[in-house]
């Protein structure tokens, strides 16, 4: 039984909780590969439509990188290799490339990996003394995932300070740059999360995942180029998109078949 991952279902809405308070959650290589593997497989099971990150504890959603483990093994003389040149797959790009909504319940502060983690992540939710950081550059490291994806989604500018200085920001800053949508009491964040997850579940998967295809790829896109996407299934041409109308004009909610 793997007991630094817990897995919970909640209708449509599946939750992977990090499980290593003692160490801040941090990401063992185990801990890795187990969210690597439960997030793929989210990717294809159909009971699962919205999939949730969030943390044991409540002083750290994810705290990056084990540094004993680290330090263990350049002790032991291993070689270290950079997160895009090692022979398993990124978490980070795993989490990215994942399908349906993925949503980050910061339980407690994301740093370093941490933050990592919930930048590839589509919606975070965190409470008031959270803090968010890459600390990288103060430990010689390279944040090569946060250094891409930061500023691409707050301002640049910002994003490089943070990136630059290895300085903290707290959760109502992280909001009004746009880092977090949401900022609710600590002990609410699971629960304002996995509501979410339910509301976003009620709405026919393929469009959600059309959506969010669109969106995110349409970014890198010119807008004629990006207009004219065609990713995964089309709901246009679905039996839910029939349904959907038959639903709305009968005034009940629609039964999704996901086809």
């Amino acid at each position: 039984m793997n007991t630094e991952l817990r897995i919970t279902q909640d209708g449509f809405v599946r939750t992977l909780q990090l499980n290593r308070p003692e160490r801040r959650n941090a990401l063992s290589e185990s801990l890795k590969a187990s969210l690597i593997s439960e997030i793929l497989n989210a990717d294809e099971d159909d009971t699962v439509r919205v999939l949730i990150l969030t943390g044991s504890g409540d002083s750290a959603f994810c705290s990056g990188a084990d540094l004993k483990d680290m330090r263990e093994d350049d002790q032991q003389g291993k070689t270290f290799r950079s997160p895009m040149n090692r022979e398993q797959r990124s978490l980070f790009e795993v989490a990215l490339e994942f399908k349906k909504p993925l949503i980050a319940a910061l339980n407690g502060s994301a740093v370093a990996g941490g933050l990592e983690l919930a930048l590839a992540c589509d919606l975070r939710v965190s409470h008031a003394t959270a803090k968010f950081g890459l600390p990288e550059t103060k430990i010689g490291m390279g944040a090569t995932f946060g250094s891409v994806i930061l500023p691409r989604l707050i301002p640049p500018a910002h994003a490089l300070h943070m990136l630059m200085t290895g300085e903290y920001i707290d959760a109502q800053e992280a909001l009004r740059l746009g880092l977090l949508n949401k900022v609710v009491d600590a002990q609410s964040v699971l629960s304002v999360s996995v509501n979410l997850g339910l509301q976003i579940a009620q709405n026919a998967p393929i469009s959600v995942r059309r959506v969010k295809a669109l969106a995110l790829r349409g970014l890198s896109m010119p807008v004629s180029e990006a207009l004219r996407q065609d990713p995964g299934a089309n709901p246009y041409l679905s039996e839910d998109r029939q349904e959907g109308i038959k639903a709305r004009l009968d005034k009940r909610s629609p039964v999704w078949k996901n086809r």
